[in-house]
């Protein structure tokens, strides 16, 4: 059997009135669509929403023009014909005012991974997402990896890939380098492991 993979399963148009329709009819159901392939996000467990409170608290603090927003759809890859779901999206408070369901990522400064606990995660959040936020542009992927217990911050799109990967374990301090700025103290991240 032979798989295309030059060519999304579907049109963004049909994926996007598909992921309405599972948010409505099944609730707690969120679908990406990530190399032109539907998936399932899975959905966040108490120690994960607060990884989450935690850096939005972190951020507010250091940047308070500016919102880690949870959970927005933004368009991403090549063409803005990928559909992304984001833990987080750094960007200004309003940024996204009156724009729908799946955002347009210009003015998202860092996008935000926290590992979930399914059998996918890693492809997802260590392959897929990394290359899909630097097609599109996106300055920082910061991805917090709690099977692993260590940090990782991406850098420097080029338009296909991160050019930079910083990488350290929980308790080490960790810069986000512009336009973020902000250097994350990740001790409290043990607080949060299984």
């Amino acid at each position: 059997m032979t798989v295309a993979t030059d060519r999304p399963h579907m049109p963004t148009e049909d994926f996007e009135a598909l992921a309405r329709m599972a948010s409505r009819e099944m609730e707690g159901t969120r679908l990406e669509f990530i190399d032109g392939i539907v998936r399932s996000k899975a959905m966040p467990d108490g120690d994960h929403g607060r990884i989450i409170q935690w850096l939005t608290r972190i951020c507010v603090q250091h940047r308070p023009e500016l919102w880690l927003h949870p959970g927005q759809g933004i368009k991403a890859q090549q063409y803005r014909a990928g559909r992304a779901i984001p833990d987080g999206a750094l960007a200004p408070s309003d940024a996204f005012v009156g724009q729908g369901d799946w955002v347009e990522p210009e003015a998202v400064l860092m996008v935000v991974e926290v590992t979930s606990w399914d059998s996918d995660t890693h492809r997802r959040d260590h392959v897929e997402k990394p290359r899909a936020y630097a097609e599109t542009g996106i300055p920082v992927y910061l991805l917090i990896d709690r099977a692993k217990c260590e940090v990782s911050v991406y850098s420097q799109p080029n338009g296909r890939r991160y050019e930079s990967v910083h990488i350290v374990p929980y308790g080490t301090d960790i810069a986000l380098p512009d336009p973020v700025g902000i250097t994350l103290q990740t001790e409290r991240l043990k607080d949060w492991v299984r």
